[in-house]
């Protein structure tokens, strides 16, 4: 039997939440969930739900693609090093 790929989703919660300057509990508060399963999601360990993660891109008034990829996000000034 063949080994299925590592299903990963990369995210920038973390980045955006501190940006933002919203605690752990605030934004969980505001998903509905467990301040807790912010911290999961944040280091990747918990991958959420379509209708979370469209409540999670709703809460930082962005697309759904600016805060989830299936592909690691490019650390930041990355582009500039490269131009």
């Amino acid at each position: 039997m063949a080994e299925r790929p590592t299903e990963t989703v990369h995210n920038r919660i973390a980045m955006l939440r501190t940006e933002r300057r919203v605690s752990r509990r605030e934004f969980a508060e505001a998903l509905g969930v467990h301040y807790q399963t912010v911290g999961y999601l944040e280091r990747g360990e918990y991958s959420p739900s379509l209708h979370l993660a469209l409540k999670i891109a709703a809460f930082f008034e962005v697309p759904v693609e600016v805060v989830f990829s299936l592909e690691p996000f490019p650390r930041i000034g990355e582009d500039r090093a490269s131009a």
